[in-house]
């Protein structure tokens, strides 16, 4: 409950901003292929 009164600015903000994306897919998209590489090295 705390962390959650600490970041309510930064909720709110979140929140009234309508651009911002509620999931990673996008990033992970991104780090996907290097990833893999670095399973396929070891």
């Amino acid at each position: 409950m705390r962390y959650t009164i600490n970041q309510w600015d930064s909720l709110i903000h979140y929140i009234e901003d309508g651009n911002l994306q509620i999931d990673n897919n996008a990033a992970e998209c991104h780090i996907k292929p290097f990833m893999i590489g670095r399973k396929l090295a070891v």
